[in-house]
């Protein structure tokens, strides 16, 4: 939507040479938009009988946190390797240079618990499908997935058929 779109900030060469980044602090401080944004994630949700946001770190936490509140659901945050303070999961994932791990709590979702899972940005997938597998293991059923902003030219929604994808801003060429 070019309502939220005009509301993100590009910086080339960040955070390398090449890279347009594509800043959502703009839309965080501009109350409206941001307001805007939450009801837009949230409204193909309203009637669902959704359990768990989860949302992964960290600006995930920004939008899951407030989906859940919005939506009455439970909040459950996957984060990086070693933030979390129970016993995990852990997910690694392949980067464009290297890997990483991911990780939830083992007791963040019960058997059955249908699962959205939410970030900022979709980009090459990686990191949304080490998610879904981890709510997979635990036994949560993913739903959807859902994102302010998709790189739709990176084609990461590819990399998990089957899980409807919600982007509310889709970049379609670098």
């Amino acid at each position: 939507m070019d309502k939220f779109k005009n509301l993100i900030r590009d910086i080339p060469d960040f955070p390398k040479k090449g890279i347009i980044f594509k800043d959502i602090t703009t839309l965080l401080k501009n109350p409206r938009g941001f307001k805007d944004s939450i009801d837009s994630l949230c409204k193909p949700y309203k009637d669902s009988d959704l359990d768990v946001i989860a949302g992964i770190e960290s600006r995930g936490f920004i939008f899951g946190g407030a989906m859940a509140v919005q939506l009455g659901t439970k909040f459950v945050p996957i984060r990086k390797k070693g933030k979390l303070p129970a016993e995990t999961l852990q997910k690694e994932y392949a980067l464009e240079y290297g890997t990483n791990v991911i990780e939830i709590h083992k007791d963040a979702i019960e058997k059955g618990e249908k699962v959205l899972i939410v970030d900022d940005l979709l980009a090459t997938g990686g990191t949304v499908n080490a998610a879904i597998d981890l709510v997979r293991e635990l036994g949560g059923s993913v739903v959807g997935a859902a994102f302010l902003i998709e790189l739709a030219f990176l084609n990461g929604r590819d990399r998990f058929k089957g899980v409807p994808v919600l982007s509310l801003i889709s970049y379609d060429e670098e």
